[in-house]
């Protein structure tokens, strides 16, 4: 008999991570879903009251991140899959420190926490699936949202860091996923007029396509990988004249 497999989504009130909570419990995963709105959470829950555990969680609160993970490791038993969805990000150019802190502390202090929870949860059990929504922005720098695209780039580096990390795993079936979208319709999406800017629904799609796959990196929409490879090679000095 097929063993029912479970996963646990960050960030799923909204947006990347409400959507791909859906798709997994369309494909019979038992989810816990956590975010900080615990109303958001509770709608959630009550279109699918028998495959979804819900739990509050402000990943800010470093001490309280790890006691809600295993609170939820705990209930399910155990984890074929984590999706790190949680993230803020601001036009700053003026640089007010509020919005560079609350960056930093949600970007990269607390998505790190979570990274390293689910690896050595994984690295104990042998198996597992470790993914990020990372971002195009983790490429290139930023005059306008330097804390944001800065705090892309550590999400980029430390996934890659523990995709390298997992050859000291025996088994061989940790897996580690780095996403990374251009523009997508959600409340996270910078400024306006922006280019390129793909449906939640079709970005999401890609998203779970991707993370089927156990995909080492992808890019959504996929036509971004063009992009990305021209931001790659492009040199500073015309991107401060262009940007």
């Amino acid at each position: 008999m097929r063993k029912t497999k479970t996963a646990i989504v960050f960030g799923a009130t909204s947006g990347i991570g409400k959507r791909l909570a859906e798709l997994l419990v369309k494909d019979g995963y038992i989810v816990a879903i956590t975010g900080r709105r615990l109303e958001e959470l509770k709608k959630i829950k009550a279109q699918n009251p028998n495959q979804i555990i819900i739990k509050q969680n402000d990943i800010q609160q470093i001490d309280e991140v790890e006691k809600v993970f295993k609170e939820i490791v705990s209930e399910l038993g155990e984890v074929h899959l984590i999706i790190q969805s949680s993230g803020v990000g601001f036009v700053n150019s003026k640089l007010e420190w509020e919005k560079e802190n609350e960056t930093i502390q949600t970007n990269v202090v607390g998505v790190t926490k979570l990274y390293d929870l689910a690896y050595n949860l994984f690295r104990e059990q042998q198996f597992g699936h470790l993914v990020g929504i990372s971002s195009i922005a983790s490429l290139r720098g930023s005059r306008a949202a330097p804390a944001y695209f800065a705090s892309k780039a550590y999400q980029k580096a430390y996934l890659e860091g523990l995709y390298i990390k997992t050859k000291t795993i025996k088994s061989k079936k940790v897996f580690v996923t780095d996403i990374r979208p251009g523009f997508v319709d959600t409340a996270m999406a910078l400024g306006d007029g922006i280019f390129w800017m793909v449906p939640l629904e079709k970005a999401t799609k890609q998203i779970y396509s991707a993370i089927k796959k156990k995909r080492r990196v992808a890019y959504i929409s996929k036509r971004w990988r063009l992009i990305a490879w021209v931001l790659k090679i492009v040199p500073a000095q015309l991107l401060k004249m262009a940007t």
